[in-house]
């Protein structure tokens, strides 16, 4: 069974353009959890923009589930997940100054330095993950460096999918099945939504793990946070197709 991490960086973003404490990202965590969420996901960035190395802590403390934290893999980030300690430690190649996550890693030209950096957060007992393209070549390669998993950068099957399904989730089919033959487990995010969810869960074999930030925060504006939680998950498991 596929499983959901909500990540609240949106959460996070509205409550920074105030200031205060409104929303309170904590809540939000222990209330995703208690409508069915099987994790959370946080994206800290060194400008603290949206979530902020101080929520990250406060979050350790709440989550009872998975807690996967993403980012870039700078000094900073390794010490703030060696002290945190989540289940899971998401690597994104991501310079400081974009607005989101735009590439997946280049796992042959940045062999050495990732087969480093996983080894040593491995060493912390955190399991790994790598935020990468659905090619084939760059998922053998990353099996090579040592990571558990991939996570699967999902935006070129979302921006296709109203246009053609079958063709936008071909190339993550096939980069599935490369994954499942080196041994790594499957992970996916970016722009999956209510629309395109379902079937892409339905397409790729051997899926462990979605995280889902703005559709599903967007959609919780119109449909209340816990029953939004409760359409992904019905979305993921083949219950509803909201397509």
């Amino acid at each position: 069974m596929t499983r959901l991490s909500v990540n609240i960086n949106k959460i996070a973003t509205l409550r920074n353009a105030r200031g205060g404490n409104i929303p309170d990202v904590v809540k939000a965590a222990i209330d995703i959890q208690r409508f069915g969420a099987d994790g959370i996901t946080v994206h800290p960035r060194p400008d603290e923009r949206h979530i902020r190395r101080s929520d990250v802590y406060a979050l350790r403390e709440v989550v009872t589930t998975e807690f996967n934290i993403e980012g870039y893999p700078s000094a900073d980030f390794l010490k703030l997940i060696r002290e945190v300690h989540p289940e899971q430690a998401t690597l994104v190649p991501d310079p400081p100054d974009v607005l989101t996550s735009n590439a997946g890693w280049d796992t042959v030209r940045h062999a050495a330095q990732l087969k480093e950096l996983i080894a040593e957060i491995k060493s912390y007992g955190i399991r790994t993950s790598i935020f990468i393209a659905p090619d084939p070549a760059m998922i053998e390669a990353a099996a090579a460096v040592g990571t558990e998993r991939i996570e699967l950068y999902t935006e070129a099957y979302a921006s296709n999918f109203s246009h053609d399904r079958a063709a936008a989730i071909a190339p993550y089919a096939a980069a599935a099945a490369k994954a499942r033959e080196v041994g790594l487990g499957i992970n996916a995010g970016h722009d999956l939504s209510l629309e395109n969810l379902r079937y892409f869960t339905a397409g790729i074999h051997g899926l462990e793990e979605v995280s889902i930030g703005h559709a599903l925060i967007s959609d919780a504006l119109y449909f209340g946070l816990e029953n939004t939680v409760q359409l992904y998950l019905r979305a993921l498991r083949g219950n509803v197709d909201p397509a």
